[in-house]
Parts: C-alpha cells; structure tokens; sequence
C-alpha cells in the first residue's frame, strides 16, 4: 500500500447493509440494461432480486450524447449478427430512462426493501443520482481510469465500489489516490475481468487476495462468466461484496442478456453465498478445497490485463473531447471538457494538463483535443 494512503474504511454501511470482512456478502444483482428500456421489466428485475435474497440491484444510468461519440461501434458481443452496423450510441440510447423514471425505480426499491445503485457513466448521471440520494456509487472499469469522474464522485464522500477490468495495478493505486485526496476511505475494489462473458480461465480469482493485501481495502469480485461457480468461491477467498448479472430470460434482446444468470441460476448463487456466511475460516478452506476446477478458477494471482481486456481498453476507455465548441482563441477550462468513448487522444487522467491553455483553432463539440491545436 502507498506510504501516502490513508487506511481504508474497515466496515461500511450502505443502506441497512454493513460491509466487512467475514461478514455477511453484500451481493449485487446486476441488472444493467437488462431492461431493455422498459420500466415493467426493469421492476420485475427488482422483483427477481429482492426474492433471490439480493442486497441490492444496481442498474446503469447513462445520456448517450455524454458518454460516446457519433463515431463508436458496438463491440462483438454486442452485435446481433456479423451484418449488424448499428452505432453504440442509437443501441444505448433505445435504453436510457428519464429522470422521473429514475425515481419511479428509486421508490420502487423502497418499496419492495431493496437498496437501489446505479452505475452513473458520465458526470450528468452522476450528479442525478447524487440528487436521487444513492446510497453509494458503482464505478464500471472503463471509468476507473476517468480520474476527473472520480475527482467529483469522490468529493460526495459517499461509498464507492470500483471495479477494475482492463487495469494494471498502478491504475488501481492512481484511483484509489484520488479518493485518499478527497478524505473518503469508504472503498471497495472488486476484481473484475472486462470479457463478455468470461472463461473460467481468465476469472483470475487469486487477485482478490493479492488486491486486499496490496491496498488494505475491503475487496469483492464482479462476475461476467455466465455460470454459478465463481461469485461463491469468490465469498470463499473473502469477497465482502459480488455482484453478477442478471436476467428474466437469456433470449430476451439485448447484449448483456446472455452472459446474466436466470431467476433460479441467481437465486442458488445466493443461496449458496449466505450458507458460505456461516462458515468459519477453516471450514472456508475446506470447502475451496473440495470445489471441482477451483485451480481454473482461482488462476494467476497477479492483476494485469487479459490480451481481450487490451483490445476491450480502446472502445471502451475514454478521451478528452470539447464539452461545447470552443472558438479559437479560448482559454480552455474544466467546464469545456467531456471524457467519452472510444479512447482516442489525450487520456483524461491528464485532463489539468489542458487547462489555462488557449485553442490555436476552432474546435467542434465533440471533438477530440489534441495538444497540437492548443497554445
């Protein structure tokens, strides 16, 4: 751990939830966009969570036209056929809610005594659900290099979980720093794999360890494999939070459908995390040891990006663009500034490298800023 960090927070309270080691799993039912834009459906994933037994059910809140440009395509996993040429951006807008909608959801979670998260993916869904009074925040991999994202998020001092798909080490420490700066220790790193779904041989669940050790924070694990095995013997290796994805019906539309678990698949992992609650240590031990593959699935305990994670980095990290059109001459400042995807020019991690320089030209909204064109 940095000699310069302060120490993570121990225990954490979201809701009703208290998270700490060898306390009970925080478990996340991921419902993402699972949705399909519909407000019935995103309900009836709430239902589906509160009856598997879930703590929280964390969907993704988004504006397209803040977190992509015209110009990014959809991944592979996300194509309906080899022939489909429909940009990210008219995908992911089909799905976005409106703020009243939002709401609604909030107060439905309420309702039914489930904690209600939301993975915001710029700053003006982050500052909607910061208004809507979430119990924490959910940072997605391809964010946790956004260090001005996570600048403003970890101002509200509230708990935030960081997942870290795509990211080395370093990056881990670089995030984690900003939260330090801004005196907010309630944090926890879920190891992550940013593969659609995972192979059993790329979940690399030694990393756990090897981050709680390295950070002295509290750790969990976000599962992307499509199967049951991993998030209980994540629990087993003292993953204090997990959450996997979820589905009413693997055939349903959309691109995460197929890689989220069905009510029954959802509701035997959770089972089978609250019977893992009861264990002591050595009865944990025992049972990794009796798990068929535990090998596959434990894998490298050293945390580096996969060879699909490195091509993943690309489309779905982030690069400085222009907020609004800037007219030559203008002193840029962070107000001017917007991070989408894809990743292209100047990473946002250097974004006040930027600031108080003047544009040498005009630049459309949009645009990608490159120091060329700045004095």
């Amino acid at each position: 751990m940095d000699e310069h960090s302060m120490p993570f927070s121990r225990e954490i309270h979201i809701g009703n939830a208290v998270i700490r080691e060898g306390g009970p799993c925080f478990v996340i039912a991921e419902a993402g966009i699972n949705h399909n834009g519909d407000i019935d459906l995103a309900k009836k994933l709430i239902d589906m969570s509160k009856a598997a037994g879930a703590d929280a059910v964390k969907f993704q809140t988004f504006k397209a036209e803040e977190e992509v440009t015209a110009k990014l395509q959809k991944v592979d996993y996300q194509k309906t056929s080899a022939a489909d040429e429909e940009p990210y951006f008219e995908m992911i807008q089909k799905l976005e809610f409106s703020d009243a909608q939002w709401q609604e959801l909030v107060d439905y979670c309420a309702e039914k005594e489930i904690v209600f998260l939301s993975t915001p993916s710029e700053e003006v869904s982050a500052q909607l659900l910061n208004d809507l009074a979430v119990p924490a925040f959910k940072i997605g991999s391809n964010d946790l290099v956004t260090i001005p994202f996570l600048e403003k998020i970890a101002a509200w001092k509230k708990p935030t979980i960081l997942s870290t798909g795509m990211a080395t080490m370093d990056e881990i420490q670089e995030a984690l720093d900003v939260f330090t700066r801004a005196s907010n220790v309630d944090v926890v790193v879920l190891q992550c794999t940013s593969s659609y779904p995972t192979p059993p041989q790329e979940l690399n669940l030694r990393v756990i360890t090897t981050l709680r050790e390295t950070f002295g924070c509290l750790v969990g694990f976000s599962d992307h494999s499509a199967a049951t095995a991993a998030a209980p013997l994540a629990v087993l290796l003292g993953s204090t939070v997990v959450e996997t994805h979820i589905t009413l019906d693997k055939n349903l539309p959309g691109p995460d459908q197929k890689m989220a678990l069905e009510p029954h698949m959802f509701a035997s992992v959770v089972e089978a995390i609250r019977t893992i609650d009861r264990l002591d240590e050595q009865a944990r031990q025992a049972a990794i040891r009796r798990i068929p593959d535990a090998a596959i699935l434990l894998g490298n305990p050293e945390k580096r990006p996969t060879p699909a994670e490195i091509a993943m980095r690309t489309l779905t990290r982030k690069g400085i663009v222009a907020r609004r059109a800037i007219k030559k001459g203008e002193v840029l400042q962070a107000s001017m500034l917007a991070y989408k995807r894809p990743l292209e020019g100047i990473p946002p991690r250097r974004y006040k490298e930027l600031l108080g320089k003047r544009a040498r030209v005009d630049m459309p909204q949009d645009s990608y800023i490159i120091k060329e064109n700045l004095a």
